[in-house]
């Protein structure tokens, strides 16, 4: 039963609108640029945003049982590397703004939510199953990359090679 949610995730994020398999984003490569807002409805540009900026770019959904418990640990981790140059975006594959919304409000994580109500940016970036999280330096390329449940450890540890 544990494995049927993962699967279902992979399922749904590479059937939505496309005959094309997913990107294989992987270390050394540059990140795709991508144009969508954030939940509260402002614009949000990769990477003109972020240029020069380091950034995790979280990619959840409210269904996924791990997402919860993660994004409450990446809140920790931004709030004590924030002061050294540390951006966190958590893009929502495939789900609606009164979902996301409310689903950010409930954790009360200070870091932005994106909507990708169509998993296009999630197909971008070959994201196969939630959560997956990059970490991407000043430059756009990813420097690591986490696929599934990781620990407030792992994060930080990804993170502050991207704040090197």
């Amino acid at each position: 039963m544990r494995f049927v949610l993962p699967f279902l995730a992979a399922l749904l994020l590479t059937a939505c609108g496309s005959d094309k398999a997913p990107a294989k984003l992987n270390i050394g490569d540059v990140a795709p640029s991508f144009e969508t807002v954030r939940a509260d409805g402002t614009p949000a540009l990769f990477p003109a945003a972020w240029a020069g900026k380091p950034l995790v770019i979280r990619f959840w959904a409210d269904w996924c049982k791990y997402c919860e418990g993660e994004m409450k640990d990446i809140e920790k981790v931004y709030q004590r590397l924030k002061p050294r140059g540390l951006d966190v975006i958590a893009v929502n594959a495939g789900q609606d703004k009164k979902t996301v919304t409310e689903f950010m409000r409930k954790l009360g994580v200070s870091y932005p939510a994106l909507m990708d109500e169509d998993s296009a940016i999630a197909k971008r970036y070959g994201v196969v199953g939630l959560p997956t999280t990059y970490f991407v330096d000043g430059k756009g390329i990813v420097r690591a990359k986490l696929i599934g449940e990781a620990d407030e450890a792992s994060f930080e540890r990804a993170a502050l090679e991207i704040l090197k």
